[in-house]
Parts: C-alpha cells; sequence; structure tokens
C-alpha cells in the first residue's frame, strides 16, 4: 500500500497503536473533548503514543523509508504498557491533554532504538520531543482555546483511566492531506515481558 502525497513532501510518524477496543474507549474520549470542549483535531489520527514524531520527506524518498523501517534490526520483546490518569503540558499552538503511560525500561529502550536508526538510515535532523522523550496518548490539542482546555483540565485532572494494552508491534504513518493511514508495521519479538 502506497500513499503519495501531490506535493513534494510527505508527512510521516512511527507510533505504537493500542487494540481496536482500547482505540474505541480513548476515541470515545477523544469525542467528549469534541462535543463539549471544542477541540476535535485529535480524532484525526488513531489513539497512539508516538515513537518518533512527525517529519516530512520527499515524496522521491518514500520508498527509501519504507525499506529502512521493514529492515530495522530492531531485538526486542514484546511489552505491556499501562495507561493511567490523565495529564497536560503547554504546546506551541495550545496546550495538549493526554491519557498518561506508565513510563518502563521497554519503551524508552524501543523509541531510543528507532530514534538511533533513524539518524544513522534517514535524517540527522530530529525534532527535539524525539530527543527529550515523554511518552503520552494525546486526547485533546491544536484547537483547544485556552479557556476550553482550563474547563477541560478542571474535570478531567481528577479522572481515572486504567488500562493496560500489549505492544506485539509499533507501525510508520502517513498523512494523505485528510487522515493519517498506517503503511507499514514492524513486529516484534514473540516473548511478553513487563
Amino acid at each position: 500500500m502506497k500513499y503519495v502525497q501531490q506535493n513534494s513532501e510527505n508527512l510521516y510518524f512511527i507510533a505504537l497503536i493500542p487494540r481496536r477496543e482500547l482505540r474505541q474507549q480513548i476515541t470515545a474520549i477523544k469525542q467528549d473533548f469534541a462535543n463539549r470542549f471544542n477541540s476535535s483535531k485529535a480524532l484525526k489520527v488513531y489513539p497512539h503514543i508516538t515513537l518518533k514524531a512527525p517529519f516530512k520527506l520527499s515524496t522521491d524518498a518514500h520508498d527509501k523509508l519504507l525499506n529502512w523501517f521493514s529492515n530495522l534490526k530492531i531485538q526486542q520483546n514484546q511489552f505491556s504498557i499501562q495507561l493511567n490518569s490523565f495529564g497536560a503540558f503547554p504546546n506551541r499552538k495550545s496546550s495538549v491533554l493526554y491519557i498518561h503511560p506508565v513510563v518502563t525500561p521497554s519503551i524508552l529502550r524501543l523509541q531510543n532504538k528507532i530514534i538511533l536508526g533513524f539518524i544513522e538510515g534517514i535524517s540527522e535532523i530530529v525534532d527535539k520531543s524525539d530527543l527529550d522523550y515523554k511518552p503520552h496518548c494525546t486526547v485533546a490539542y491544536r484547537d483547544f482555546s485556552p479557556d476550553m482546555f482550563s474547563k477541560a483540565w478542571e474535570e478531567y485532572k481528577h479522572k481515572k483511566f486504567d488500562a493496560l494494552f500489549d505492544v506485539d508491534a509499533f507501525y510508520l504513518l502517513q498523512h494523505d492531506s485528510e487522515k493519517w493511514n498506517i503503511i507499514a508495521t514492524y513486529k516484534l519479538n514473540n516473548e511478553l515481558v513487563s
């Protein structure tokens, strides 16, 4: 499957994506933000935890990226991620509200291997957030007005969220000018570790 935009650059990112049932739960939370707090931009992407921040490549580098991704040499076992509680942080355009994953050595190791591989195989230019990695699962951002963020955070900072998902793969996504699409999958080793 190949998605190539009409312009001279494509937009990509790499992420963990939870199983369908958990995606539906998280999407219901995103829908609540859209309905009650006028923040719907997060609905345009699968619920996910970013491993490599969005990046642009020329359209003629698309096949090189797919080849690099499928030939990564990441020897890491499957692992689980615990999602619990909500968090928030300021962003360039507007604040971000997210579900907080428990940070483990497994997710940090995986993200580090991906970034090192990206620097060696694709580009030495990486986002600051790739180097100062803080995993999170965004539920509202970009179109979040300061007033609506304050109202939402006042409510959500006390809410509980508790879910576990097994990570058996990570994904390369590409934007098609309307939404994000999974274009490649990298499977982790079969043995599940915590």
